[in-house]
């Protein structure tokens, strides 16, 4: 239900954006000429009508549309696809989907494999003429044994009459099936399938174990058919899986064909005990006796003997698409660049459908997986914890301040009674050992990283911006710390993790160092390029007006450095973004990279598709941050 509201909204959202631009474009009076920044303001109903086809793609190529507004097609999909898996066979041996009959490419297969081992005994080296013979006459035995086969004068009446029975089988199923109360389903039987479906779940839901709390992922198609339709194809494919099972245990195997086959084997046999085994010979006499065995057991009939059974074949074959109706326009439309198919009793999903989730699925999982009962290996991912502020004072504070202090910490009494003393009591409070009140903190694998991009971003500016700065305007720190910089810039951040995880090990310590990083060399270079980039007429201008050094770094430096600068933090943070996934690909217990490769090695699509999103979520959350700051501090960027 949701999926449709969402689908409907989003249409009438395009569609009024839309006609809402066009309208403005008319009114709105345009008075900046081209390339003035300002006629690229604004424009939301834009970015409505961008983000609304992006999520209509998603809905439509995942097949969330065909869910939502045809919650059971799926299932009904895989019932058809169960009696094509099972037609697949039976029409493969007649020109209904291939060219020609499966016995007319056997023939042709193993007469041209005949020929050119044939060619291959007259035209060697190493076989004398004796070999030659021998082999050559088993060659033409073999192909005696084809017309064995294909003779109508030499067809059994027992096959006759067995083939006679499976095409009036197919005609039969095809006379059942086209009859609409198909089955012939009894009220137990319906209250039967109806509970197993309910048990079963529909297509593509999120169960949740009451036990562990952990999230089930259960199967991708409902197997159990959950309407008459699917009842009707589910029936069929059973009956088809024993009508093909019966005819491909049927062979054309008359005496004389019997005869020649047992004769030409045991001549093969005898003759290759008399040579080695690795002898030329002997591998030629192995291959003629491997083609003979599969013309043997290959369903090889008279040109005209299974005309009926095609007949048949095709007869049930046009009924069951007369019978999946609408269904087959629900396939064709929504279910785009793909298909439900079957293999044996299964189902799955094949096509886009497979790989990218569902947005229903991914965003109920993703509820899911926000709550602390549930979470991402025992850990939310973002949840709010009601923390005491004594342990963040004394998270903060160090513990030698208590050492420090003169006297002894408070000993035990022969009472067993401990008195606090004025150092007991500072022990206590640069621990954190008491209460005070509680407050909101977030945690989980979003909050970890966050952080940890967040102060790895920090550090760098703190230390990247003032370092750039003195290199721009002094030549002994660009000469100096130039060579540093350059000699780890161009190194990859990836190259660096296993060393610094190595060393720092794999808590946040060596992951926000990394990030410090890769965002120092940025900051430095984009505080230097804004530094050595500033007007030497405004410098010049600040002199005369009497400026000391300090007025002029702050008030002319600094702030023409900050459009360089600011571009440097929006690049730092998608390279921190990318490195910390990265990091936590390698080494770490939480964290979107953490999740991510553990949801890769269990093929978890929505868990890696809700990572993406997280990922692109946060990375925007931290760009728009950005574009905000840049817009006030930096209003006059373009307009001088």
């Amino acid at each position: 239900m949701l999926t449709q509201i969402v689908t409907f909204l989003i249409f009438f959202a395009v569609i009024g954006c839309i006609l809402y631009g066009r309208r403005l474009i008319r009114t709105e009076k345009v008075d900046a000429v081209f390339g003035n920044p300002e006629r690229a303001r604004g424009g939301t109903h834009w970015v409505i009508v961008g983000s609304s086809f992006l999520l209509l793609i998603w809905l439509y190529y995942s097949w969330d549309i065909a869910k939502g507004f045809y919650p059971k097609s799926a299932n009904e999909l895989c019932q058809v696809a169960k009696v094509n898996d099972s037609l697949l066979g039976l029409k493969y041996q007649f020109p209904i989907e291939e060219r020609e009959f499966k016995s007319t490419s056997q023939i042709k297969k193993e007469n041209k494999n005949l020929q050119q081992i044939l060619e291959e005994i007259q035209g060697s080296n190493e076989l004398n003429a004796q070999q030659k013979t021998d082999l050559s006459n088993f060659i033409g035995k073999t192909n005696q044994l084809i017309p064995l086969l294909t003779n109508e004068d030499l067809l059994e009446i027992e096959t006759k009459q067995k083939i006679n029975d499976i095409t009036g089988k197919i005609n039969l199923l095809t006379e059942n099936f086209q009859k609409p109360n198909y089955p012939f389903e009894t009220e137990q039987e319906y209250n039967e399938r109806k509970k197993a479906v309910d048990e079963e779940g529909g297509w593509g839901i999120v169960k949740v174990s009451a036990g562990t709390g952990s999230i089930e992922n259960t199967i991708e198609v409902p197997l159990i058919p959950a309407t008459k339709r699917g009842l009707k194809f589910d029936a069929a494919a059973q009956e088809l899986n024993l009508i093909s099972d019966e005819f491909f245990k049927l062979r054309n195997h008359n005496p004389q064909f019997k005869f020649k086959i047992k004769e030409l084997k045991d001549e093969i046999k005898s003759y290759r005990k008399e040579l080695d085994s690795e002898d030329l010979a002997s591998t030629y006499a192995k291959n003629i006796a491997k083609i003979a065995r599969r013309i043997e057991f290959a369903s090889i009939y008279p040109p005209n003997a299974l005309d009926k059974m095609q007949d048949a074949i095709i007869k049930f074959d046009d009924a069951q698409k007369v019978a999946q109706g609408g269904l087959r326009l629900i396939d064709i439309f929504l279910f785009p660049a793909g298909t439900i198919v079957a293999s044996g009793p299964s189902c799955s999903e094949q096509g886009s459908g497979r790989w990218l989730p569902k947005p229903s699925d991914t965003f109920n999982k993703f509820a899911l997986m926000l709550k602390p009962s549930v979470g991402y290996k025992d850990i939310p991912l973002l949840w709010i914890d009601m923390v005491d502020v004594s342990k963040m004072i004394g998270f903060i504070l160090p513990d030698w301040i208590a050492d420090i202090l003169p006297g002894e910490y408070p000993v035990h009494t022969k009472e067993g009674i401990v008195k606090q003393n004025f150092k007991g009591y500072v022990l206590k409070i640069v621990t954190g050992d008491f209460e005070l009140f509680k407050v909101p903190v977030p945690y989980g694998h979003i909050w970890d990283s966050f952080l940890r991009v967040f102060l790895g971003l920090v550090f760098g500016i703190i230390i990247g911006v003032p370092l750039g700065l003195f290199m721009g305007l002094n030549r002994f720190a660009k000469g100096f710390f130039d060579p540093l910089i350059e000699l780890y810039r161009p190194v990859p951040p990836l190259a660096w993790a296993p060393l610094i995880i190595s060393v720092l090990g794999i808590d946040n310590t060596g992951k926000v160092f990394l990030l410090f990083m890769v965002s120092l060399s940025i900051m430095i270079i984009s505080a230097r390029a804004g530094a050595s980039g500033t007007q030497l007429s405004k410098i010049h201008a600040a002199h005369s007006l009497g400026a000391s050094k300090k007025q002029i770094l702050r008030y002319v430096i600094f702030p023409n450095s900050l459009p360089e600068i600011l571009t440097g933090i929006r690049v730092a943070v998608g390279m921190c973004w990318g490195t910390l996934v990265a990091a936590e690909f390698l080494a770490g217990t939480t964290g979107i990279g953490f999740v991510e490769n553990v949801a890769k090695k269990y093929f978890q699509y929505e868990v890696i598709w809700i990572t993406i999103f997280i990922m692109g979520m946060l990375g925007l959350l931290f760009d728009v941050t950005l574009r905000k700051i840049i817009d006030k501090t930096i209003p006059w960027r373009g307009k001088g």
